[in-house]
């Protein structure tokens, strides 16, 4: 078992830990980057679409795992990214400054929601960025001169400088770049007072105003921050399917986002990336089960997200720590293997804040 001896206090905002993290890591960046190579065009849409996900996922995860807020209008900012951004590229701009002008709307939009949000908590959040998320679906129908309703709205090509990108194998990379960026920048924020301040409020928000985090401000900034992520991601997933409709970002949407933060692993930046990847499998084996099942049961419209909320009610029983958080088990115990506890591994009673009160 690793032994790690802290001397500075740099080893503590280090993003790796010791050699063994720079090491697999940097193994990991190499398969990414080398992905295109080995697959086939398919396989490297698919991979694409996943990466856009976990970029979502993350988003999702700012305001959610991060600082306690459930949201189920998150497919609502990435609705706002997505036709901002292809508005603006009918209108001549370039693809380098739509997308970013694309990401500040989004957030504009969800610091705007935030302020008055961020005096409600549990169920009642819920409920409001859920109306949210159908106030914006509605706009998009009847804003027909803008998003073309429901009719839909065809999305250009991306270009880089003049030069127009049509390769899968090309816009896999900058979606895989604009994800590392964006991982780099939650981390640093979790190392900031902002993203203890806002660990702090999903703990207890009672504790956390004891010691004088201003709690709105927090939620509020939260709240920006996961918009402007998550409108990044509607941007990018704009160019992935190449054409808008209202319903590509109904509720649906807003259910996978969360089933992938809390199959992942809530509260932690990997979650997102574990659970884009068994969303995005996961789809992929829907469809595929469809054709094999009989056509009283694959056919009907429900089966997709009942069998995403059934996932979903299973791991919250069963393993609320995610993927992630079983492998984190696993890891500590072929690390302590043979001199391991037995009850260290088994699911521990999780606690509601009232509980804690007691």
């Amino acid at each position: 078992m690793r032994v790690l001896f802290k001397t500075d206090y740099n080893q503590d905002i280090k993003f790796a830990k010791h050699g063994g993290y720079v090491f697999w890591y940097a193994l990991l960046l190499v398969a990414v980057f080398l992905a295109p190579v080995a697959l086939d065009t398919y396989w490297v849409n698919e991979l694409t679409r996943v990466l856009i996900y976990a970029l979502a996922g993350l988003g999702l995860m700012v305001v959610t795992g991060f600082t306690g807020q459930v949201s189920l209008g998150h497919a609502a900012f990435m609705a706002i990214g997505a036709y901002t951004h292809a508005f603006l590229l009918t209108q001549g701009v370039p693809f380098v400054f739509s997308l970013p002008i694309a990401a500040l709307t989004s957030g504009i939009v969800g610091l705007m929601i935030a302020i008055p949000a961020s005096r409600m908590t549990g169920l009642y959040l819920t409920i409001a960025s859920l109306a949210f998320a159908i106030v914006v679906e509605d706009l998009i129908i009847h804003w027909e001169s803008v998003t073309g309703g429901n009719r839909g709205m065809a999305v250009d090509p991306p270009a880089l400088f003049g030069y127009e990108i049509y390769a899968a194998w090309e816009y896999y990379y900058i979606v895989l770049v604009l994800l590392i960026i964006s991982i780099a920048l939650v981390l640093n924020i979790l190392r900031s007072p902002l993203g203890r301040a806002m660990l702090a409020i999903r703990d207890s928000e009672i504790s956390a105003q004891s010691l004088g985090i201003r709690l709105a401000r927090t939620k509020v900034l939260a709240f920006f921050l996961s918009a402007i992520i998550t409108g990044l991601a509607g941007g990018l997933f704009a160019h992935f399917i190449q054409f808008l409709s209202p319903e590509t970002f109904g509720i649906l949407l807003s259910i996978q986002l969360l089933l992938m933060i809390v199959v992942g692993g809530l509260g932690t930046v990997h979650g997102a990336i574990f659970g884009a990847f068994l969303i995005g499998l996961l789809e992929a084996s829907i469809s595929i089960l469809k054709d094999w099942l009989p056509p009283a049961i694959g056919t009907q419209p429900g089966l997709e997200p009942g069998l995403f909320g059934l996932i979903l009610v299973l791991f919250i029983i069963f393993e609320p720590e995610g993927v992630y958080g079983r492998w984190v088990k696993l890891r500590t115990f072929l690390e302590s293997f043979p001199f391991y506890r037995r009850n260290t591994f088994k699911r521990q009673r999780s606690y509601l804040k009232t509980e804690r009160m007691r």
